[in-house]
């Protein structure tokens, strides 16, 4: 399975389908409203996989189900639940996917094969219960949950091992010591500018806004993006730090995410000043 994923992860000859696909996704949804709603920002967290629950789920119900007596129209509820609520979980995930870098899109694009075989074998068997076939029905829910299991595996690789919509910034925190941090003379940082400092070995960046002082981790949660090279934009009345490779746009005086494609929020971190010099340290 590893070498078969490499494989996959490396197989270039998907990038004329996957480019193509990415146009389509992204000319379809563009308005940032409904992108930034199928990323999760209003969550706080990405939408795809909470969303696949439900006819994950479903399923996997219908699936046990099936194997006791007497229970037909409960399997055909579940499986038709499962098929409905699959579709939407479907276009955040390509909302999602569209974003993602070109060897994350090669194993999103099987991944996402894989589900649509399942749907489709899921509907068959939905099709099939409701005109009285029961035991075709149930042959094709197998061969769904065979087929969505896969997908399921690869979306666990695409996720887990390549990191997509996964906070790519949270694990740096990992790399600061316990205790207070100097970073600068209050004094010398200039007013609603982007300053980046180091914790560390960890990158951070400053906003002054007043008396306050924001410290903000420096690598975008969605790909790494370099926010301390990013601008400060006005958005909804609140000062956010957009990042220069996909976008993602951060409230400067909390981390919470306003546009994606993050789904996450970035972590701040607290301040303090002593003797005119600003500190900080982890939460």
């Amino acid at each position: 399975m590893r070498a078969l994923l490499t494989r996959i992860e490396q197989a270039s000859r998907l990038d004329r389908v996957g480019d193509r696909m990415q146009r389509v996704v992204q000319s379809t949804l563009r308005p940032q409203r409904v992108r930034d709603f199928l990323h999760g920002v209003w969550l706080g967290h990405p939408l795809h996989p909470a969303m696949v629950q439900v006819p994950v789920g479903a399923w996997l119900s219908a699936a046990v189900v099936d194997l006791l007596p007497g229970q037909r129209r409960a399997a055909t509820a579940l499986v038709t639940l499962g098929t409905v609520s699959a579709v939407p979980a479907a276009v955040a995930g390509w909302n999602d996917w569209a974003a993602l870098s070109r060897d994350q899109r090669r194993v999103g694009l099987v991944h996402a094969g894989a589900n649509i075989v399942g749907l489709t074998l899921y509907a068959g068997s939905s099709i099939a219960r409701l005109n009285g076939r029961h035991g075709l029905g149930r042959t094709l829910s197998y061969l769904g949950l065979t087929a969505a299991g896969a997908g399921a595996y690869l979306g666990g690789h695409l996720a887990y091992k390549q990191g997509a919509q996964v906070n790519q910034s949270v694990s740096e925190l990992h790399r600061m010591s316990d205790g207070w941090h100097p970073l600068a003379d209050l004094s010398d940082l200039p007013q609603r500018e982007l300053l980046t400092r180091q914790v560390d070995d960890v990158s951070v960046i400053l906003y002054r806004h007043g008396d306050e002082v924001t410290v903000m981790l420096e690598r975008c949660p969605h790909q790494s993006g370099p926010l301390g090279e990013g601008e400060v934009q006005q958005i909804d009345g609140h000062a956010c730090v957009v990042c220069p490779w996909h976008g993602s746009a951060f409230r400067l005086n909390g981390g919470e995410v306003v546009h994606g494609p993050s789904g996450n929020d970035q972590q701040t971190l607290p301040t303090r000043v002593v003797d005119g010099v600003l500190e900080t340290r982890l939460p």
